[in-house]
């Protein structure tokens, strides 16, 4: 079995059309992935990031370079939207 290593999008459309819940979904699963710094403030990964589309659907952006850093990581996020019928949307910038 061939698994595709590439940066992706979590779109927060379910395969049927349906919005995923609750509103706050991409927050909470970048945190997750998020660090305190030294200000004591939580900072998003790099490589996890939440967003929108121009549709105005929530989104989380994961970069390949995950893979690298920590496979497991990049692993439970494509897990999480399988899991969860989402939608997934994979660059061309895909792992030899």
């Amino acid at each position: 079995m061939s698994v595709l290593i590439a940066s992706f999008t979590i779109i927060g459309k379910t395969h049927d059309g349906k919005q995923f819940r609750p509103s706050d979904w991409a927050d909470r699963l970048c945190g997750i992935m998020s660090v305190f710094g030294t200000d004591r403030k939580m900072k998003f990964s790099p490589y996890v990031r939440p967003g929108s589309l121009p549709t105005g659907e929530k989104c989380v952006m994961v970069d390949v370079r995950l893979y690298k850093l920590e496979p497991l990581a990049y692993n439970f996020l494509v897990n999480f939207a399988k899991d969860n019928h989402l939608r997934l949307d994979y660059a061309d910038d895909s792992l030899s």
